[in-house]
């Protein structure tokens, strides 16, 4: 595993978010599975982060695989009592920083559930995302 993927893995399973930001470029980009267009940036990053921790249950990493153009942490959660598996795809600058972060979940019933509890925690004006 990357240095930056080890340490990004570190940060969300201790629930550290703000370090979890810190390890990301200022221009990360973020691939939400539920909205359209991308969210840019550290500050459009850490609210995403938020909602996915009060959305989630019981959220764990359970493999990682590695190649040369980036990670992905496998993860089970829960959210509104549905089961999900996903991933955290990853992609790193040459100064080590995630630059990338891509997440897909199924099944779409919990992909439906998750839209259905971030919107409403993401709606704020400025949050970077759409439908």
């Amino acid at each position: 595993m990357t240095d930056a993927a080890a340490r990004f893995r570190a940060a969300i399973e201790a629930g550290d978010l703000d370090a979890a930001v810190a390890l990301c470029s200022e221009d990360v980009v973020f691939r939400s599975p539920v909205v359209h267009r991308p969210y840019r940036g550290r500050a459009a990053l850490r609210p995403v982060l938020d909602a996915v921790f009060t959305v989630f249950t019981g959220f764990r990493y359970v493999a990682e695989y590695a190649g040369p153009d980036g990670h992905v942490l496998e993860f089970t959660a829960g959210v509104d009592g549905r089961d999900v598996q996903g991933v955290d795809i990853l992609r790193t600058g040459d100064d080590g920083a995630v630059r990338e972060l891509t997440v897909l979940v199924r099944p779409l019933s919990a992909a439906t559930a998750l839209r259905e509890r971030m919107g409403p925690l993401l709606a704020a004006p400025g949050s970077g995302g759409d439908g």
